[in-house]
């Protein structure tokens, strides 16, 4: 995984994309948010939508804020409902009037998210106005904000198109430092790869992600993604083919040399995620924490 760049990054500050598009940093960095959670301005002076409102941070709401200016707010976006990207959609629609609009909420009471606890945390005040399914679109004046149903990373992601200039806001299901982390049981690897071959056979011309640079060549990041992330899962399967193993003590050490100690719980998560998948497909079987080739 890269590191995090050294200082200073542009925090709090509006910077300009194109016509329509404007992207401010959230004070958030870790080694899950790289630099920290971008949310972005759609839109002009007429009225905009703001994708990814992110942490319940002071200093970053009043950033939004500023960046909207006069202009009216559409619409609150969230591409899904992790804790560094969907809790400030409620202080802002309160100081704006804007309705919350974007993916679904998940159910928290029936989900087990065993030990797993870090940024990507889910964010329990998430309360849309609007639930948008796949291909339902918000407008605005002057645009047209898709949405893109993307679930893996988590199951209730999209993503949002913007019609006018062929941008995708890919979420956290496309960065642009790292690939995105699939953390079982909510996140599922198969669906994750299918989201991928969804993009993949799209036109889009840039993704804004919420974390890290813009991505210029979707379709040539999209291929790397998929190589890679079939590369891990045939790492997993010949690692097996050479003797059962648990997911902690035997395969994250082998297929993550050198990774920092705070992400282990994670790669372990990823890991899950494939075996997950390989043992839907009949390639794998476990028997209590120990995992085999079949």
């Amino acid at each position: 995984m890269p590191e995090i760049p050294p200082k200073p990054w542009p925090t709090g500050k509006a910077e300009q994309l194109e016509p329509l598009v404007r992207r401010v940093l959230a004070p958030n960095p870790s080694p899950f948010t790289y630099t920290g959670t971008q949310t972005y301005v759609v839109g002009g002076e007429a009225g905009v939508a703001v994708i990814d409102p992110g942490p319940d941070e002071p200093d970053h709401v009043a950033a939004i804020l500023e960046a909207i200016g006069d202009a009216p707010v559409v619409a609150i976006m969230c591409t899904h409902t992790h804790r560094d990207h969907s809790p400030a959609a409620k202080p802002l629609a309160k100081k704006t009037g804007a309705p919350i609009v974007g993916c679904a909420p998940i159910d928290l009471e029936n989900l087990d998210l065993g030990e797993f606890r870090a940024d990507e945390a889910f964010d329990a005040t998430y309360e849309p106005d609007r639930v948008l399914l796949d291909g339902e679109a918000m407008t605005g004046p002057g645009w047209t904000l898709r949405a893109v149903h993307t679930p893996g990373h988590v199951s209730n992601h999209l993503c949002f198109a913007l019609e006018e200039s062929g941008a995708l806001f890919t979420g956290d299901h496309v960065m642009g430092w790292s690939t995105s982390v699939v953390i079982p049981p909510d996140g599922d690897m198969g669906h994750y790869m299918l989201s991928l071959e969804k993009l993949q056979n799209r036109e889009d011309t840039v993704y804004y992600p919420a974390h890290g640079a813009q991505v210029d060549k979707p379709k040539q990041l999209i291929r790397g993604m998929i190589g890679h992330r079939k590369q891990r899962e045939n790492q997993i399967v010949r690692l097996l083919s050479e003797g059962a193993k648990s997911v902690e003590q035997g395969l994250v050490p082998l297929m993550y040399k050198g990774l920092d100690p705070r992400l282990v719980k994670a790669a372990a998560m990823s890991v899950e995620a494939h075996l997950l998948d390989l043992e839907q497909r009949g390639l794998v079987a476990r028997s209590d924490n120990v995992w085999q080739t079949i």
